[in-house]
């Protein structure tokens, strides 16, 4: 093979499609733009104008919350994930189980504000989690499996949970 022989694999150079270009190309006139006005122009369009009607996004009423100052970001731990951690030997069974562990053990990126255990997945070994909230499944997991889950958040009061 020379250097004149090497050329790019079929299919992986398109050619540049000029527009405007006379009525005989296929995208001459308006350019593959459609008719005149605002949607002929570079840039704003409307999107969600119904022709000067309340928009749809408008009419219907506006519901819910989202608690975005003070909302957790929690890491989502699954107990399968835990133990192919421990069965490769990255975490330690007899110590305390915690969010820094598992970002030591290259289970979790970074700590976040804390770990949420979930259940999906089958946990054998008997561990000691520290975390910041677990599923009822997770915690039955985990004790079934000899081990015990603290959980760190707060309790909530009952006027608290009910609302």
């Amino acid at each position: 093979m020379k250097l004149h022989e090497l050329s790019s694999r079929a299919g992986s150079r398109k050619t540049r499609k000029r527009i405007g270009r006379g009525i005989g190309s296929g995208k001459g006139k308006t350019g593959g733009r459609g008719g005149k006005g605002q949607t002929a122009r570079s840039g704003v369009r409307i999107k969600g104008f119904e022709g000067g009607q309340m928009p749809l996004h408008r009419r219907l009423p506006k519901r819910g919350f989202r608690n975005v100052k003070f909302a957790l970001k929690l890491n989502e731990l699954n107990l399968g994930r835990l133990q192919e951690a421990i069965d490769a030997g990255r975490l330690d069974t007899s110590s305390n189980i915690d969010a820094a562990a598992l970002v030591k053990a290259g289970i979790l990126r970074r700590a976040k504000d804390g770990v949420r255990l979930l259940g999906a997945g089958e946990l054998k070994a008997k561990v000691t989690l520290s975390v910041h909230g677990a599923s009822k499944s997770a915690v039955a997991a985990v004790e079934r499996a000899g081990g015990t889950v603290e959980i760190l958040a707060p309790k909530l009061e009952a006027s608290e949970a009910a609302a």
